[in-house]
């Protein structure tokens, strides 16, 4: 699954974007309160050549864009738009161009650390007043900014309308590329999930006050893996015509997926998005328009439906249809015409009255992709010529190879004919085709094929017919777990130059389509597989258009693709593995406290993992729980005790969940909890035999448990802490722990010495590395009654507790690798901050000194003795339990059901 993630996706098709000319970022001067509030960031405005030098000065005439990068980005990244909105203006002759800023966030990793975020929005509105200031009174000077946002930038654009004093007027569109809307890829600290919550709450509550702010959000397909398109799809409102998602592969004239990085510079994304921006020009104000309704007509153009023509406002109904063309009557229900070096022109009408008895529908294509009108109705026409005809080619298509316009004639009851124009082709080759058709006949049902059956079964269906359109639904094709492969193989009568057969996987409720264009004969492979589920009151079915070649029949073979499934369970639940992990550990530490308490003996790591790590102790609680908050009573209950609403509800409310999913993450987090304690086991035992190779061991006392010493450790990092990074201070005592983790060996190993010293005469020498490796492979098991009874008592000891503390280090582990983001961040901006401000570890961190302080000294003989001992052993399983239930989308509590777990231990070693 891993692998389908990180590797098995579609070839770059993305083109790389080229400056022509040395690009230049002017650091636009910021008022000095702005500077010193913010000193890590900049503002910058983008140019290249002389047109860089023209505005050193600051004298901008253009329409301003600002540009924010995301997680760990750089200002430099929009170099891409700049350039090539530069050269379209150029084109225009500069009768109207784009002042391109970006900012400079300090490249902070915002998506692993929330904190700054509120700080990155409060600077992105005062670079906007800033930016505007620079327009003031000139000629056509602008009242907003457009922004586009990649990553985390696109949600800091977002939470400017969060901010009490933002006038929302100051931006009227807004593109996104690659940006977690839906929720964080990784819900490290409080401060990310409060942030989400705060932008998407406002953005729905609020919906009535964004009515003038068009918003597009790009998302890159199944090649970007950090940022899973799912997430990139905007939360439904109740306006749906000021907001737009997309999927790169859908997108016309790109047809591509991008990863996450691509997607800033893929050539003909970033075609798309420069079009788009000129289209949305107002000649009057020289700025984008202030008409939503147009913007929003603009996007779909470009990034939804093109229709093989220059965006039009406002297209003429009618046209005159002339011309010296020669009229040409076709009553055939299908035809066909190659066109090559063709001098002169031609109309040929299909009148329409012979076909409405017999057909519902007809298609049309052309591949010669040029953005003249090329097909129309006529209304009134007589047996030679018609006069007057309306443009039927905005209602066409553009696919990678060809134009495509399917219309169904109930809806044109006044048409007469339907004309297609050829005008003289010198030195081109095209090909045009049309057919009339019922619809039953070109579509067929294909069900898709169970998701158990592991790709040993599968669907097919054969398309005998040789019209130029199919149309396969597949049917039950709406979860996000469901993944196939679908094969079309096409067999052809002779082996002729054909055109090609595109096939489309359209997904009806989204804007996810791909594409693939494929040779005539051949055998292509599709992967089938959603990035969001049907929403529920959505009844319609995915369908694979297969736009053919005329003399070709095809067969579509579709399967179950179980490395698919696997992938698209990482894809969407990569984030909740680490709590499965520690969920697995967390019960094997129960079990090991249990059998202290039974026996007097710990067991082993992974014995006891192979006991008491089992699904069913923690799945069915939740479930259950799940399905009663289906039930009105049990939902005010649960709310009257302010308890969070459960991950796996969330989850479920999102169509991302389903039961199979929870079973198989838990047995991935079972073997990778058990392969952490064979390597910590193993690391160990490593380090301690280099250590007794080394050094003979001397007798070790036995210390208290807190002494002066350790309570001056404890309240040093405390303070470092409090003073610079709780992430900091949980890493060094992390690293005195595992130093700490070798006295029980040392204890172990001085009986053994001890012992076997005491029974051989002074004078007689042994080897070093002979009392190493005998002390090595006694420290499996515990000695036997040959030896006196304290001495095997003392490694008995040091066996158990050497046993415990290789879980406690397993599951501290955990907890440091979630606190590493923020550590990173503060190494990253120490420059500026000695203090993390705000800080997500800081109190879990002060109470972990002082567990941890306490823990790495103690043994097991305190905790058996304990009258504690049996809560301790118990309380396990219910914070594995509650982990699950409240950690899956909130990765930061994770840390304190262990803290708490751990402070028990504590208790047992004291009381």
């Amino acid at each position: 699954g891993v692998r389908d993630v990180l590797f098995l996706y579609e070839e770059n098709r993305c083109s790389m974007t080229y400056m022509y000319e040395y690009p230049e970022y002017l650091k636009i001067k910021l008022p000095k309160k702005t500077a010193r509030r913010y000193p890590a960031y900049e503002l910058y405005l983008y140019g290249e050549g002389n047109y860089a030098e023209e505005n050193k000065n600051l004298l901008l005439t253009g329409i301003p864009v600002l540009f924010l990068p995301g997680n760990a980005g750089s200002y430099k990244q929009v170099r891409s738009l700049g350039s090539i909105a530069l050269r379209k203006a150029e084109d225009v002759d500069f009768k109207y161009h784009f002042n391109f800023f970006s900012v400079n966030f300090n490249e902070e990793l915002v998506a692993l650390y929330g904190g700054s975020l509120q700080r990155q929005t409060k600077f992105v509105h005062e670079c906007i007043k800033v930016i505007l200031k620079l327009y003031r009174d000139r000629e056509f000077a602008p009242s907003s900014v457009a922004i586009v946002g990649h990553s985390m930038g696109g949600l800091v654009a977002r939470a400017l309308l969060t901010l009490k004093n933002f006038k929302p007027e100051l931006i009227n569109l807004l593109i996104t590329q690659a940006t977690p809307h839906v929720a964080p890829v990784m819900p490290l600290d409080k401060y990310l999930t409060d942030f989400y919550t705060a932008v998407n709450n406002h953005w729905i509550l609020k919906a009535q006050d964004l009515r003038n702010l068009t918003t597009l959000s790009v998302a890159g397909g199944f090649r970007d893996y950090q940022v899973r398109s799912g997430l990139a799809f905007l939360p439904r409102l109740s306006q749906h015509d000021s907001a737009l998602s997309v999927v790169s592969s859908a997108v016309p004239r790109a047809w591509a997926s991008t990863d996450h990085l691509s997607i800033v510079w893929c050539k003909e994304l970033i075609l798309a998005t420069i079009r788009a921006f000129f289209d949305l020009i107002d000649e009057n104000t020289r700025q984008i328009t202030e008409d939503p309704k147009k913007r929003m007509s603009v996007l779909n153009h470009h990034f939804v439906r093109h229709p093989a023509k220059m965006f039009e406002e406002n297209p003429e109904a009618f046209t005159e249809l002339t011309g010296a063309f020669m009229w040409i009557t076709v009553k055939a229900s299908k035809w066909t015409y190659s066109v090559y070096n063709d001098s002169d022109g031609k109309y040929f009408a299909f009148p329409l009255a012979s076909h409405r008895k017999s057909y519902s529908h007809v298609y049309c294509e052309n591949s010669m992709l040029d953005t003249n009108s090329w097909i129309y109705g006529c209304m009134n026409t007589n047996s030679s010529m018609c006069l007057e005809a309306a443009d039927l080619s905005w209602r066409a298509e553009l696919l990678p190879t060809t134009k495509v316009v399917m219309l169904k004639l109930q809806d044109y009851p006044s048409l007469s004919h339907i004309v297609i124009q050829v005008p003289p082709a010198v030195g081109n080759k095209y090909t045009l085709g049309c057919e009339f058709f019922e619809e039953d006949s070109r579509t067929v049902q294909l069900p898709v094929t169970h998701l158990l059956s592991f790709g040993l079964s599968s669907s097919k269906i054969l398309l005998n017919s040789t019209g130029l359109l199919y149309n396969v639904q597949l049917q039950h094709f709406n979860q996000i777990y469901q993944a196939f492969k679908i094969y079309v193989e096409s067999h052809c009568q002779s082996l002729k130059e054909r055109k090609p057969s595109i096939y489309r996987l359209h997904i009806p409720w989204s804007h996810e389509d791909s594409i693939i264009v494929a040779k005539a004969p051949s055998l292509a492979e599709i992967s089938a597989k959603l990035h969001i589920a049907q929403p529920h009151n959505d009844s319609s079915l995915p369908v694979l258009n297969i736009y053919s070649s005329p003399d070709c029949h095809y067969e579509v073979i579709l399967k179950t693709s179980l490395l698919q499934v696997l992938g698209q369970i990482v894809r969407f639940h990569a984030g909740a593995f680490p709590v499965y992990i520690v969920s697995n550990i967390l019960l094997t530490y129960g079990g090991q406290l249990s059998t202290l308490r039974s026996t007097g003996q710990c067991s082993d790591f992974s014995l006891e993992l192979v006991r008491t790590a089992k699904p069913y102790k923690v799945e069915p609680l939740i479930s259950i729980v799940v399905f009663l908050q289906g039930f009105n009573w049990f939902r005010e209950i649960w709310e009257s005790l302010s308890l969070p609403e459960l991950d796996a509800a969330v989850l479920s409310s999102q169509d991302a969940w389903f039961p199979l999913v929870s079973l198989i993450l838990f047995l991935f987090g079972t073997g990778i909890a058990y392969w952490s304690g064979v390597f910590f086991s193993t690391s160990l035992r490593l380090f301690s035999s280099l250590w007794l190779s080394l050094i003979r061991p001397t007798v070790l006392q036995k210390d208290k448990l807190i002494t002066p010493r350790r309570l001056c450790g404890m309240i040093s990092l405390a303070l470092v802490s409090w003073t610079t990074c709780g992430a900091f201070a949980v890493l060094i005592i992390y690293l005195q722990y595992f130093m700490g983790s070798y006295k029980p060996v040392h204890i172990f190993v001085t009986s053994v010495f001890h012992f076997q010293d005491s029974g051989q005469s002074k004078g007689t020498s042994q080897n070093s590395s002979a009392h190493t490796v005998k002390a090595q492979s006694s420290m499996d098991s515990i000695p036997d009654a040959t030896q006196s009874p304290s001495n095997s008592a003392t490694i008995a000891e040091a066996v158990n507790s050497l046993k415990m503390h290789i879980t406690i280090l397993n599951l501290f582990t955990w907890i440091v690798l979630l606190s590493l983001p923020s550590l990173i961040y503060w190494l990253k901006n120490l420059r500026y901050n000695v203090r993390l401000d705000p800080d997500p570890c800081r109190s879990t961190a002060i109470i972990l000194i002082c567990i941890l302080e306490i823990l790495m000294n103690s043994s097991t003989s305190e905790v058996k003795s304990s009258k504690l001992l049996k809560i301790a052993a118990k309380v396990p399983l219910p914070l594995s339990v509650a982990m699950l239930a409240f950690g899956r989308m909130h990765l930061y509590r994770v840390p304190h059901f262990v803290t708490f777990s751990l402070l028990l231990h504590v208790l047992c070693c004291i009381v």
